[in-house]
């Protein structure tokens, strides 16, 4: 059994995924605000429990590693070290927006994945249609009016998903029309299932991260400046 953990932003998941069988068990999200510390493994051993399961029958841990919150990413990847330490299991970073990603992939859309990153900003990456799991300049911490700018140049139609307030929403709308479609509340929610099936194909194909040396991706704006 592979344990995905998810707490990049406010909104935090887990899942417990069947690798011999390729599916979900159990997932669940929920607006964990600033409590990721004292919600996240309580409600993973009330996961494992209601399946019959013990920490032993872990097989590996998948776990978004940013960009997101940094207290947040740092609780989600301490537990998820300590895992794969304890029980001598792979370990699997992935990166927080191409988890937003992933359920959208297929679209003949750019995607622009979107998370909250507070004081009006977000974190954001655009994945061209051909590949949707590598995205397009990396990843970047800014407005949303410097999103907005980044869209107008790609060429085509583009597909916003992820954590978008209303306010956002209309704003790509007025921006672009009809070159844009933003996901709803319901599709474009950042689920731990999608971390726990990139986890799998990464481990399926030999590889995995060091719990000693896997570090989260923190990003700065743009107009930051080191004192």
């Amino acid at each position: 059994m592979l344990l995905a953990i998810d707490t990049a932003t406010d909104w935090a998941s887990i899942a417990i995924y069947d690798e011999d069988n390729a599916r979900i068990l159990h997932e669940e999200t929920w607006w964990a605000q600033r409590r990721h510390t004292t919600s996240l493994l309580p409600r993973i051993d009330a996961a494992m429990r209601g399946l019959g399961l013990s920490s032993g029958d872990l097989s590996g841990v998948a776990v978004a590693i940013g960009p997101g919150s940094y207290t947040g990413l740092r609780v989600g990847l301490s537990l998820a070290k300590g895992l794969s330490l304890a029980l001598g299991v792979p370990l699997a970073g992935i990166p927080t927006l191409d988890a937003v990603a992933y359920p959208h992939r297929g679209r003949a859309a750019h995607l622009c994945a979107i998370i909250q990153a507070g004081r009006t900003r977000v974190c954001w990456a655009i994945y061209p249609p051909a590949d949707p799991l590598t995205p397009v300049g990396g990843y970047h911490l800014d407005t949303v009016v410097a999103v907005v700018e980044a869209l107008r140049r790609v060429e085509g139609n583009v597909y916003v998903c992820g954590e978008v307030t209303p306010e956002h929403r209309r704003t790509f709308e007025e921006a672009l029309g009809e070159r844009v479609m933003v996901a709803s509340p319901a599709a474009g929610l950042r689920r731990a299932g999608s971390v726990a099936e990139l986890g799998f194909h990464r481990f399926m194909a030999g590889i995995s991260d060091d719990p000693a040396t896997l570090t989260p991706i923190y990003l700065r704006h743009p107009e930051s400046t080191t004192p």
